[in-house]
Order: structure tokens, then C-alpha cells, then sequence
């Protein structure tokens, strides 16, 4: 993927978007995903992991990515201002059920996933708690721990249950699935393609990355990513991930682009 600077990115029109170069990270690779889909056409802005991001911080107001910019409008650092920005941008192929009673079953599992103190919220505490709890941990290991740490309101109880709240929404996700499959279904929700398809997918690179000849990542991060101790390795539902490869085949673009 060719990447050029916030600031420059700034300065344009159309659609524009932040992300982490190098990361195969849950929340840009869902916008990538939503996007894509879509066939919105869209400029690729470098986040710098961990850095200042000084000049993301001037135009956007935080140091996070992703983030959609469409013209002039605010910045959307939110999945679902994201999401909603490309339902409104593109129409076709709708990833919003038009039934209410989908549309809040929609939102409140693609919350669970992606929002704050959901499934990726829980998943990078975990990661970092036992960094920040080795006094002996390398310098470099420390700094990013309590970077990511403050970033992400740690604090050690919350991180020490964040597994077990992982698993309940692993047995949600299952439980949808499973629903959906006896009503001869091959999406979670209705009959068609949604955005918890292409979320779920992006967001099980955190429980189960994919192999990296289609998801290229350092060492270090995939060992991060697949450290997801044996509470949550008991939860995960094959059909779950079976379900992730059904939507990558199918829908998005494998290898990953990063």
C-alpha cells in the first residue's frame, strides 16, 4: 500500500484515510474492509505507531488511527462514524440491515468488538499487563506497555478479566452464528453480507491471526497477537473462524495489503 504524510493527506480532497502502515491492526483493517467493499476509493495517510503524530493530533484532534476524512467534513475516528460515512457515500452494497431489530443486534455485537472495553479493548490489555508487571522487562517493552497503557485506561483488574470478557463475546459471536447457520444463513446477520461479517473477520486477527503468507506482520506483534492464554483458546468456536475465512475468500482481499 503506498502511504503519504497526514500532512499531506491534509491538503487533498476526496476520501482520506489514516492507518498503520506494517499492522494488520483490528480497527484499520475493518475500515480497510468497509471501504473496500464498497469500492469508495480512498488516499492512504501514515499514523506513526507510538509517535507523537503531531500533525494527526492538529487535524483530527487525537493521535489514533484509523480516521476517514471526506472533503471538508470532520474527521471520523469512530468505527461507526465510519461506517455510516460509507453507507452514505455508497450506498450499494448496503452493510446496515434495513430491519430495526438487525440493526440493533448489528450495532450492539459490532460494539462488543470494537468499542471501548470491548473484545480488541480487553484483548490489548491482556497484552500489556504482563509487560507492565515485570519490573524486569527491557526498557523498550516498558515504554510501549505504558504508552499503550495510558492509552487504554489500564488498570490491573480490568486486565486480569479481560479474558473471561473476551470469551463472552466469543460465545455471543457463536451463538449468533450458530442461530444463523439452523435459519440456513451464511452471514450473522440476515441473509447477506454486514458490516459484523467483514468486522468479525478483521477482528479475529487479535484471537487467531492468519498465516503469514496472507498476513505478512513482525515476529513480535504475531507473537503478541497469538498469546491469547488457554481461557480464550478453550472458547474459540472453529465455526468462528471458519465463518473469518468464508468472508476473507469471499469479500476481501487476501494477502493483506499493509
Amino acid at each position: 500500500m503506498e502511504f503519504i504524510s497526514v500532512a499531506e493527506a491534509r491538503g487533498m480532497s476526496g476520501l482520506r484515510l489514516v492507518l498503520t502502515p506494517a499492522v494488520p491492526g483490528p480497527w484499520s483493517e475493518g475500515a480497510k474492509g468497509i471501504f473496500g467493499v464498497k469500492k469508495i476509493p480512498y488516499t492512504a495517510a501514515a499514523q506513526e505507531l507510538g509517535g507523537e503524530n503531531l500533525d494527526l493530533i492538529d487535524w483530527t484532534a487525537q493521535a489514533t488511527a484509523p480516521v476517514a476524512v471526506w472533503n471538508d467534513e470532520p474527521p471520523r475516528s469512530t468505527w461507526i462514524e465510519q461506517l455510516y460515512l460509507a453507507e452514505r457515500l455508497q450506498p450499494d452494497p448496503p452493510l446496515i440491515p434495513d430491519d430495526i431489530h438487525d440493526r440493533i443486534l448489528i450495532i450492539g455485537l459490532c460494539h462488543e468488538l470494537l468499542g471501548e472495553n470491548g473484545m480488541i479493548w480487553a484483548r490489548r490489555l491482556q497484552i500489556l499487563h504482563p509487560t507492565i508487571c515485570d519490573p524486569e522487562a527491557p526498557p523498550e517493552a516498558q515504554a510501549f506497555a505504558s504508552y499503550f497503557g495510558n492509552k487504554y485506561g489500564y488498570n490491573a483488574p480490568q486486565a486480569e478479566a479481560a479474558p473471561e470478557h473476551v470469551v463472552t463475546i466469543l460465545k455471543a459471536l457463536s451463538a449468533q452464528l450458530s442461530s444463523q447457520k439452523a435459519k440456513g444463513s451464511k452471514f450473522l446477520i440476515g441473509d447477506r453480507l454486514s458490516a459484523l461479517d467483514i468486522y468479525w473477520a478483521t477482528c479475529a486477527a487479535i484471537i487467531r491471526p492468519l498465516p503469514h503468507d496472507v498476513c505478512p506482520m513482525s515476529n513480535d506483534f504475531r507473537a503478541m497477537y497469538s498469546s491469547i492464554g488457554p481461557v480464550i483458546e478453550a472458547a474459540v468456536d472453529p465455526a468462528l473462524l471458519e465463518h473469518r475465512d468464508f468472508i476473507y475468500q469471499d469479500y476481501l482481499e487476501l494477502p493483506l495489503d499493509l
